[in-house]
C-alpha cells in the first residue's frame, strides 16, 4: 500500500510526553510497589518523588505514537502527530524534537488559563540490570485530548492513522479515537492501533474488543498484551482470535521474533539478534519499521523484516529514539 494520494504515511495519536530515564534495580521496583514491565500511572507527587531517588541519566521527547513516528520518519515515511502539550519548557521541547526528526506537529498547546496550568506530561522510566523497562506516568497535558483534537484535515491527508493504545485512559480518549477511525474511513483510509500494555488493556478491555473488531484494520500488539486482551495465557490462542477479529496483525514475543497475521494466515518473522539493554519503545520501533515499510509498498515479509532491525536497535541503547541512522544503514 503506497500513500501516493495523501501528503502523510503516517499520523500518530498518542500521548505526548518526555521520558526520565533512570537505571535502577528490581529491589526498588518492589519498595515502591512497581510491576516490572508495567506502565503505572501516577500524579505529579509521586513523579517528583520517584525522580528524587533516583538519578536521571536521559530526559528526551517520548510517548508511544511519537517515538513510532521518529523512527519511521528515519525510515523515509512522511510522518505527522497529532497529541497534547502545554505551553511550558518541557512542551517547547517536546515540539521542537518532533520537528528536528522530521515529523509535523500541527496541535495547538493547552490552554493553560481554562485547564489549570497543567504541565506536559513525563514518564519515569526505570531501567533494570536484565534490560527490562518499567514506566509510571503523570500525564498532565494529555489528559485534556479531546476529540476537537482531532484534526479532520489531518486525518483526511494521511493514508494510515495510528492510535496508541495508551491514551485511552484519559477520559475523553476514547471518543477522539472514535472519531478519529470514523474520519479515517469515510476518507478511505485504515486505521491501526497498538495496544501499549497489558495493564492499560485490562483497564478497557471491552472498549478495546469493541475498537479492534468494529473500527481498526491493522493491530499492532505484543505477546502480554493480545493476550491479556483475550483473557487468555496461551498466545497461539489469543492469535486465532485475531484471525476471526482483524484482518490485519502484527503480534511480537521478544525473542521469539513476531507473528503476521493477514488473509487468514500466520506468518513468522524472526528476531534480529543484538544485545539487550534496555527495552524502552521496541514495540513503538517494530510499529514504526512495519508501517513504513507497508505504506512504501514492501511485502510483508520486508515489512517484518524493517519493523526486526528497527527493534533491534532500539533495544541496544537506552532510549527509545535511534541513535544510528536507520535509513542509512539499511539502504532504504
Amino acid at each position: 500500500m503506497t500513500g501516493q494520494d495523501t501528503q502523510y504515511d503516517i499520523l500518530g495519536i498518542g500521548n505526548a510526553i518526555t521520558d526520565i530515564l533512570a537505571r535502577t534495580e528490581a529491589s526498588f521496583l518492589q519498595e515502591q510497589g512497581l510491576t516490572p514491565g508495567s506502565m503505572t500511572l501516577i500524579d505529579v507527587d509521586r513523579a517528583n518523588a520517584l525522580e528524587a531517588a533516583l538519578a536521571p541519566e536521559h530526559v528526551m521527547g517520548g510517548g508511544s505514537a511519537a517515538n513510532t513516528c521518529v523512527v519511521a520518519a528515519q525510515f523515509g515515511a512522511r510522518v505527522a502527530y497529532l497529541g497534547k502539550v502545554s505551553r511550558d519548557d518541557a512542551g517547547l521541547k517536546f515540539t521542537q524534537d518532533l520537528r528536528d526528526n522530521g515529523v509535523q506537529f500541527p496541535s495547538a498547546p493547552l490552554n493553560t488559563q481554562v485547564f489549570d496550568n497543567l504541565p506536559t506530561a513525563r514518564c519515569v522510566v526505570m531501567v533494570t540490570p536484565d534490560g527490562q523497562r518499567t514506566m509510571a506516568t503523570y500525564l498532565g497535558a494529555c489528559t485534556c485530548f479531546t476529540p476537537d483534537d482531532v484534526l479532520p484535515d489531518m486525518i483526511a491527508a494521511s493514508s494510515i492513522i495510528y492510535l496508541e493504545g495508551y491514551l485511552f485512559d484519559p477520559p475523553h480518549a476514547q471518543e477522539a479515537f472514535r472519531r478519529a477511525a470514523a474520519l479515517a474511513h469515510k476518507n478511505g483510509r485504515q486505521v491501526a492501533l497498538s495496544l501499549s500494555d497489558p495493564f492499560c488493556v485490562g483497564r478497557h478491555r471491552d472498549a478495546f474488543l469493541d475498537l479492534v473488531k468494529n473500527h481498526v484494520d491493522i493491530l499492532f500488539a505484543n505477546e502480554d498484551e493480545i493476550c491479556a486482551l483475550y483473557e487468555t495465557e496461551n498466545f497461539d490462542t489469543a492469535a486465532r482470535h485475531t484471525l476471526q477479529d482483524t484482518t490485519f496483525a502484527a503480534l511480537t514475543r521478544s525473542g521469539l521474533g513476531s507473528v503476521v497475521v493477514h488473509d487468514g494466515q500466520l506468518t513468522t518473522v524472526a528476531p534480529v539478534p543484538t544485545q539487550v539493554v534496555d527495552t524502552t519503545g521496541a514495540g513503538d520501533a517494530y510499529a514504526a519499521g512495519f508501517l513504513a515499510g507497508l505504506t512504501s509498498g514492501r511485502s510483508l515479509p520486508e515489512c517484518g523484516r524493517l519493523a526486526s532491525v528497527a527493534a533491534s536497535e532500539i533495544i541496544s541503547h537506552y532510549g527509545a529514539r535511534p541513535l544510528s541512522n536507520l535509513w542509512e544503514e539499511m539502504g532504504f
